[in-house]
């Protein structure tokens, strides 16, 4: 419990009493570090779209919660209250990105850090951690195969259960049959593979080997993580 109650009383003014402006000095640190951090967040950013939003709330939250820390620095009790108000809001929408989630954090900490005067080792958070995730988005680590849904039409004649098992087996690290269906008055059946391609594996030679087996039908090939 005194580890708990030493991190809410521990600040960087050795003793001193925080006054009005320290607090907008904390307030303008955690500003400008959230503003590098929606900056890496942008740069590195691999989906279709980021949102607005989502980015001035990092910033927003950076400043607050450097208040925050002002406000509990020195009484734990209060913290707890407070954390407890927080423990209460939920976002509007979802947040299901792990990287997104993982910046949230990362302004959190700024501000927190920042709040609580330590303005060095926020400055050197900020740095080291955007230098971390600008140089794993750079070197692309643990990229890996996205699921993909492959659908495949095949004439009713040629219609058997293994047709296309040796193609996935050689071209994809695993396969599953997800659904078959008739089409086109019955005369059409239609099948739904989740695969996941070898890393060597490109989509023009996986569809090309499949349109000579199946008549040279439609084949199409979705990705189900389209943002990251």
């Amino acid at each position: 419990m005194d580890q708990i109650t030493n991190l809410f009383t521990s600040n960087g003014l050795e003793g001193g009493v925080p006054n009005m402006w320290m607090s907008i000095a904390a307030m303008a640190l955690a500003a400008v570090l959230s503003l590098i951090i929606t900056k890496v967040y942008q740069i590195t950013f691999t989906g279709e779209r980021y949102s607005q939003a989502f980015v001035h709330t990092i910033i927003m939250m950076s400043v607050v919660v450097s208040v925050v820390m002002n406000v509990v620095s020195g009484n734990a009790g209060v913290a707890f209250g407070l954390f407890a108000v927080f423990s209460l809001i939920r976002f509007r929408s979802a947040v299901t990105n792990a990287k997104d989630i993982a910046y949230i954090f990362f302004g959190l900490c700024v501000g927190m850090t920042a709040g609580l005067f330590q303005f060095s080792l926020a400055i050197a958070l900020t740095l080291f951690s955007s230098l971390i995730f600008y140089i794993l988005y750079k070197v692309d680590y643990g990229k890996g195969k996205d699921t993909q849904i492959l659908k495949v039409t095949v004439p009713e004649n040629l219609n058997h259960e293994s047709l296309f098992d040796d193609i996935l087996k050689e071209r994809t690290e695993s396969y599953q049959l997800r659904q078959v269906e008739t089409t086109n008055l019955g005369t059409m059946i239609l099948y739904t593979f989740a695969i996941r391609s070898k890393t060597d594996t490109k989509d023009q030679d996986l569809l090309n080997e499949i349109r000579v087996r199946n008549a040279n039908l439609k084949v199409s090939l979705s990705y189900l993580n389209i943002l990251d």
